[in-house]
This record gives structure tokens, C-alpha cells and sequence, in this order.
């Protein structure tokens, strides 16, 4: 597939998926900083994170996940598993999944070359070995490539190299799926409520009111600093979740109102800042 074709593709993509992989996180010996980076690296181009798996390194398992993830019309970001360790199984992985076989990568072999010279051969070369058909993403902390196929990237799983080289994949391969107009979630806090099932009636009622918009309700029992509390959400495009907020605000006054056996205390609604 080549890039042009990859981008019409891509246009019309829906999901993002993340996978994370290592032993070392799922043992708790390291700790995951590629989740919440990938959200905020997606949020400033207008997209979201639609799944995140983590893995261990398993070449059966890597490779499910992968064809499962691109049988459903994905777009996979990995980090992890592209050393040149034993355990560094994710190039397997994924050329097993797209039934393709591992071999080496010209200019990714030339790139391991020119940065480490002699000290390149043999061991380092090892990865410069990708799927046949992949091509390089770019690494500029060391020069030692990435790689990605169909709609598949593999980053390493340093943070320092793995971040700006899937913020390159964002804005050249993946260009296309940015949305100068995302969803955005207005939000309400509501104090003085018994709990969320006092309003399960009102949920439902904005979501059949409003079926443009994606509802969510986050209870907090509180805390020293702040009384127990409902956090609602209304996403989606701009206007529509603008208007579902408002329908909630305005349905949930006259309800309390209407109610004695709602409120536990005089009710109290918040208008958070809209994200």
C-alpha cells in the first residue's frame, strides 16, 4: 500500500488503538507512561483514543491482537518489543499476523550504520529486520527506526525515542485523520444528590432527548476538600452537547424541585469548564 492509497484509507478510519508491551509493566517492575501521552499526543489533534491493551512479550499473543485490531478496521500505534533482545518479539508478531515474512530493511540497515559504524554488526543490525513490505518511522534520538505496515506503527518502548516518533506519525502518516472540529464534553457537577440512582430517570431522558451525544455520569463519594458529588458529561459535536447539558441543567432544577426525597441537602450544580 502506498502512502497516497494509505491516507485515502485512513480518511475514513474511526478507531485509534493503543498497544503497550512489555513484561516489565504487566510485573509492576516498570511503570506505564505511554497511555496518558498518547491521549494528550491525540487530544491536540482533534482525536481520541478509542482502546489501549496491554501485552506481555508473547509473539501468539502480540499477533492476535495485532490482526484483530486491523480485521476491525484499527489504526494500531505499539510501543515495545522492537529491540534486538530475545524477548523483543513484536516485528514477529506483527509480520505473523500479516502473514509476511521478517527481512532486512535496506535503509533502516544504513541507519544503524551511519550512527554506530563498526559497532553495528551483527547484533544491532538485528533491527534493521521488519516485515517484508514495512517502511521506516523515523527515529531522532538514535536512528534506529521504527517501523510501520498497513495501518500498523511500531515504536520502541523508551518514552524519549517512542513520543516524537509517534507525533512524526501523526502528522505525516495519519495527517489525514486530524479534526479541526472534534467533540467536545460540556460538564456538569451536581452536589446534594443521594446518588446517581435519584436520576437515572433524567439520564435517560437526555440521551432519547439528544442521541447525537455520548452521556457519561461519574460518581465521587468526596473527600475533606470537596462534598460528595455526580460528575456529568455531554460529548459530541459542539452545538448538540451544548444543548444536552442545557436540556440536563434546566430538567435537573425542576426536578429537585418536584422531588423531596432527591435532594439530601440544597442542591448545587456546577458548570465545569467544556473539554
Amino acid at each position: 500500500m502506498t502512502i497516497e492509497h494509505e491516507a485515502q484509507a485512513l480518511s475514513a478510519a474511526c478507531t485509534i488503538r493503543l498497544l503497550i508491551i512489555g513484561d516489565e509493566l504487566l510485573s509492576g517492575k516498570r511503570q506505564d507512561r505511554h497511555l496518558s501521552k498518547v491521549i494528550e499526543l491525540l487530544a491536540v489533534r482533534g482525536l481520541a483514543l478509542d482502546g489501549a491493551e496491554f501485552l506481555p512479550d508473547d509473539e501468539s499473543r502480540i499477533a492476535e491482537a495485532v490482526a484483530r485490531g486491523l480485521a476491525g478496521g484499527a489504526v494500531l500505534l505499539c510501543c515495545g518489543g522492537i529491540g534486538a533482545t530475545p524477548d523483543d518479539l513484536t516485528r514477529q508478531a506483527v509480520g505473523r499476523a500479516l502473514h509476511r515474512p521478517i527481512q532486512r530493511h535496506a535503509e533502516a540497515e544504513n541507519l544503524i550504520i551511519a550512527e554506530y559504524g563498526e559497532r553495528a554488526t551483527p547484533n544491532r543490525l538485528l533491527m534493521a529486520d521488519f516485515p517484508a513490505g514495512a517502511e521506516i518511522i523515523p527515529n531522532p534520538v538514535n536512528r534506529v527506526a521504527g517501523f510501520s505496515i498497513d495501518n500498523c506503527y511500531c515504536v520502541p518502548g523508551f518514552p524519549e525515542m517512542a513520543w516524537p516518533m509517534l507525533e512524526w506519525v501523526l502528522d505525516t502518516r495519519l495527517a489525514s485523520m486530524h479534526r479541526e472540529d472534534p467533540p467536545v464534553e460540556f460538564r456538569l457537577r451536581v452536589t446534594g444528590t443521594s446518588g446517581e440512582g435519584d436520576l437515572l430517570q433524567l439520564m435517560q431522558g437526555v440521551i432519547e432527548a439528544h442521541p447525537g451525544i455520548k452521556f457519561s455520569s461519574l460518581p465521587s463519594r468526596g473527600n475533606g476538600e470537596r462534598k460528595r458529588h455526580i460528575e456529568f458529561g455531554f460529548k459530541g459535536p459542539r452545538a448538540e452537547a451544548q444543548a444536552a447539558c442545557g436540556w440536563f441543567r434546566q430538567h435537573l432544577l425542576v426536578y429537585s424541585t418536584q422531588s423531596s426525597e432527591m435532594a439530601v441537602e440544597p442542591l448545587l450544580v456546577e458548570e465545569l469548564a467544556s473539554r
